[in-house]
């Protein structure tokens, strides 16, 4: 009997998943902090670059060089849309919206930022 013919959309669908399994399973596998820091580069490549510079120490064409930032920061801004008690803005203006779908990102993304400004 012949096996039936797996269609070239499947075999795709097939390979995408297994790509994708594979390349998170590669940041569970780093120790503690090194998964964070893993989880908060792939969660600024996907968002944050969108407005801010590749390299998170540089200036992008929206908003400022956020290497560094402190989670509280991240929260207020990314999270309400507004500054921490005390904080002065690098510029002036509200142009970034909320992004409350990354908030579980939120720790990943402070130890990836945190890291680059060593």
């Amino acid at each position: 009997m012949r096996r039936p013919r797996r269609s070239a959309a499947a075999a795709a669908a097939a390979a995408l998943a297994a790509g994708l399994f594979a390349a998170c399973s590669n940041g569970e596998e780093a120790a503690g902090g090194d998964a964070a820091v893993a989880r908060g580069r792939t969660l600024y490549g996907n968002v944050c670059i969108a407005c801010h510079n590749a390299d998170p120490t540089r200036d992008g064409s929206l908003g400022p060089a956020i290497a560094g930032s402190p989670r509280e920061l991240l929260e207020a801004k990314v999270l309400r849309g507004e500054y921490p008690p005390g904080y002065a803005p690098k510029r002036p203006g509200a142009v970034m919206p909320r992004y409350e779908y990354v908030a579980e990102g939120i720790p990943d993304l402070a130890a990836f930022l945190a890291q680059v400004r060593e």
